[in-house]
């Protein structure tokens, strides 16, 4: 008998969420995941390495809540943002019975967190201008527990409305959570709705590392909510989610010289992006540049598997869209260093 047949029915259904590593591809330069272009240097001390790890490391959480300017109790670490999600699903999802809401196209890891727990998807799909659709929302929070918005968004850059938002969180008000994943969030940090967490309990805001940072290898995330918001998942986390080099290294970027280090790379990665921007505007195959608040641009080319095929020839990883609502002939381009953006426009500039 295949042991398939053992797994939940779910999981036997279930497609995985097809990440740049798994995905792979062949060539050298990698701009297909969001990363960024460099890490810096850390330090690490290994004389602990023989005992298990805080849960919540104070040094961790005390610096990330002044840097986000919360109060330490509104602060959660976990492996990524991923994490961070999931366990929002397991904590206040039951299984087989409850839902959570998404807006696609949007980041995978929503629905296959919640599919993988068992946990319903509703769909309101974003509107012709590309934000939630508010009304529609609303009038399904009698179905859902959780609400996934994703701001800055991924793939397409857009940032939530936050007079819509605001809406949206009055009429959620002991009904269900409202999560904004800000894991873009440093290279447009004024777009914050961070300040929104005294005046809506009900509102979860998910961080990382990952990006600005440069750290995406020690799967580092945060997840900033009311004190009994973080309580709960408190109860459902890993007993030692954080292993002692991670906390080790997200306690230097989170020094005052590490988010000097960060803000620099952000601003290189913002001039970049905008150079490459306005390269793509006139490009001729370029239908349109969706909104730069990421480090990475979504283009619709045409046709978009061509110019996929041509960047892939010169040894070029990108994200191809094209397969997902409202996305044909859309690509994802991460910003790199100045050397992989030059490679990107060398190969926009030849001839087809």
């Amino acid at each position: 008998m295949s042991l398939t047949k053992l797994a939940r029915a779910r999981v036997q259904q279930l497609t995985p969420y097809q990440s740049a590593r798994r995905i792979g591809g062949q060539g050298h330069i990698w701009l297909n995941a969001n990363e960024a272009a460099d890490s810096g240097q850390f330090n690490l001390d290994c004389a602990r390495l023989n005992r298990y790890p805080e849960c919540q490391p104070p040094q961790v959480i005390e610096r990330y809540a002044a840097y986000a300017g919360v109060d330490a109790e509104r602060v959660l670490v976990s492996r990524g943002g991923d994490e961070g999600i999931e366990l929002l699903i397991r904590t206040f999802c039951e299984p087989g019975t409850d839902s959570v809401l998404i807006c696609p196209p949007t980041y995978g890891m929503y629905a296959i967190s919640a599919e993988t727990n068992g946990v319903n998807v509703v769909e309101v799909p974003l509107t012709d201008s590309r934000q939630p659709d508010f009304d529609a929302i609303i009038e399904r929070l009698e179905e859902v527990k959780i609400v996934f918005l994703c701001s800055p968004n991924n793939p397409t850059g857009d940032l939530v409305d936050r007079d819509g938002l605001v809406r949206l969180l009055n009429a959620a008000k002991g009904r269900a959570l409202v999560v904004v994943d800000e894991a873009y969030i440093e290279f447009c940090p004024e777009h914050s709705q961070v300040d929104l967490l005294t005046d809506f309990d009900e509102l979860v805001i998910i961080r990382t590392l990952s990006k600005a940072f440069g750290l995406a290898g020690i799967r580092c995330g945060f997840t900033l909510a009311s004190p009994e918001v973080i309580g709960l998942l408190l109860k459902v986390i890993a007993p030692y989610p954080v292993a002692e080099p991670v906390a080790q290294i997200a306690a230097q970027a989170l020094s005052d010289q590490g988010l000097v280090l960060m803000r620099s790379r952000v601003d290189e990665i913002n001039r970049l992006k905008t150079e490459l921007a306005e390269e793509l505007s006139q490009h001729a195959q370029v239908q349109d540049v969706y909104a730069p608040n990421g480090n990475y641009l979504l283009v619709r080319f045409t046709p978009g598997s061509e110019m996929f095929a041509r960047m892939s020839r010169a040894g070029i990883i990108l994200r191809d869209f094209a397969s997902k609502p409202g996305l044909a002939d859309c690509i994802r381009i991460t910003i790199g260093s100045r050397a992989e953006m030059d490679a990107v426009l060398d190969v926009l500039q030849k001839e087809q």
